[in-house]
């Protein structure tokens, strides 16, 4: 049984203190909480205060993105070893906005997994569709050249130790959500991918996040599907109430 991982984008969003504020508040009431893994994934400049905020807990912090080198001359970058050191244990990467608005590819992504799991980061590699390319009927063929790509020379140890996401790019931040059946097709679809690239063993232990206007709403539609096992959450991770709500309905 894969256990659930519920994961906050905060994106560009809340100051220091907004973050810290919205971090204690859920930690206060997730403590409960023991069958799903929650990470909260603030800003680069509010990481540390998060980190405070969330000290003594079982909440995790991932950075929402990072570089392959450890230092030098990469202005407005930030390392893996800056990002463990200020208490990161996640990253997320290859997110869409990240691809859209800043050049992120495929190739980049399999390079920033690499150095991220040599640097005891959790990879959270994010895939997807455009709107155009589900209505030619692309979506698996497309998906499924994300997954090679970003995992292209990693062994099945490495691999082990990742956590998809699976974001239609066309229900990110719309309020569209994919079906629970459109969902659940595709994730299945990822496990067969890595069956074929490693082995069943591997294809049931792998974590699949669907993310793309989740609320609470719709999360247990979402979380009954077999191959869903979480949600990489933009929006309604900026409100405790919401948030909460999600963790508490992924609670297995």
């Amino acid at each position: 049984m894969r256990r659930p991982i519920i994961a906050g984008n905060w994106k560009m969003n809340k100051l220091g203190a907004e973050a810290a504020e919205l971090a204690k508040g859920i930690v206060e009431q997730v403590a409960p909480i023991k069958g799903v893994d929650v990470v909260l994934g603030p800003t680069f400049v509010s990481i540390s205060q998060v980190a405070q905020a969330t000290a003594g807990s079982d909440v995790k912090i991932a950075a929402q993105n990072m570089h392959t080198a450890t230092s030098g001359a990469f202005t407005g970058e930030i390392s893996p070893t800056m990002l463990k050191d200020v208490g990161c244990d996640f990253v997320i990467l290859g997110h869409s906005e990240r691809r859209q608005f800043f050049g992120e590819t495929d190739e980049g992504v399999n390079r920033k997994a690499k150095v991220a799991l040599a640097h005891g980061l959790t990879p959270i590699i994010c895939i997807g569709e455009t709107l155009k390319e589900r209505e030619a009927g692309n979506t698996i063929d497309k998906v499924n050249f994300q997954v090679r790509a970003a995992l292209a020379g990693l062994t099945e140890e490495q691999a082990g130790q990742i956590v998809l996401a699976y974001e239609p790019i066309w229900a990110i931040g719309t309020g569209v959500t994919a079906t629970p059946e459109q969902a659940q097709e595709v994730h299945a679809a990822l496990r067969d991918v890595l069956v074929d690239l490693y082995s069943d063993e591997l294809a049931q232990k792998v974590r699949i996040q669907y993310g793309g206007s989740v609320k609470p709403a719709n999360i247990e539609s979402l979380i009954s599907q077999p191959d869903i096992d979480g949600a990489l959450v933009g929006g309604a991770s900026l409100k405790v109430d919401s948030f909460v709500s999600i963790i508490l309905a992924s609670n297995s």
